[in-house]
């Protein structure tokens, strides 16, 4: 496949210390290794999983809501990381060691129950991009419904943290 053929993840691009989140992390054994990936516009990312079973909340059939903090808490940082790459007119390539954001603060609104072993998408878009802090809204959607919505505040870190 020819280099701009090729989808690339944005935890793909994490410098070797930032990839081993449980949630994305591709050097993760026993993580989920979720991907999230720039729009054809650059202007939303997005990222699509298919929870298992054994990740059920109270009612059989449900996403346990830690599940769903976690999804949008991954999903949220590599968006932040891209929007800031983009904001700076950089490409996303192999060679990229993307720049690092962590969650400063995370607010979720669960609207409906998010079902189980079926695909869902998160679609993120920068509300806010300052120097080292950005603002990211998402939504988390299935079975053609938002099933929750989210805003974090991402910051930068220093590969050294």
């Amino acid at each position: 496949m020819s280099q701009e053929n090729k989808k690339i993840a944005i935890q793909e691009t994490y410098g070797p210390r930032f990839q081993y989140c449980w949630g994305c992390g591709p050097k993760n054994e026993d993580g989920l290794h979720m991907k999230s990936y720039p729009s054809e516009s650059g202007d939303e990312c997005i990222c699509t999983v298919r929870p298992d079973k054994m990740y059920t909340g109270g009612v059989p059939k449900n996403l346990f809501g830690g599940m769903i903090a976690m999804i949008f808490d991954c999903h949220g940082t590599a968006s932040a990381a891209w929007f800031n790459h983009r904001n700076k007119n950089l490409e996303l390539t192999e060679e990229t060691v993307i720049g690092r954001y962590i969650t400063a603060r995370l607010e979720i609104n669960f609207k409906k129950p998010v079902p189980m072993e079926e695909d869902i998408t998160v679609i993120a878009k920068a509300e806010e991009i300052g120097e080292r802090k950005i603002i990211v809204s998402m939504e988390m959607h299935a079975g053609g419904e938002i099933r929750a919505e989210a805003k974090m505040v991402a910051v930068g870190v220093k590969d050294n943290m």
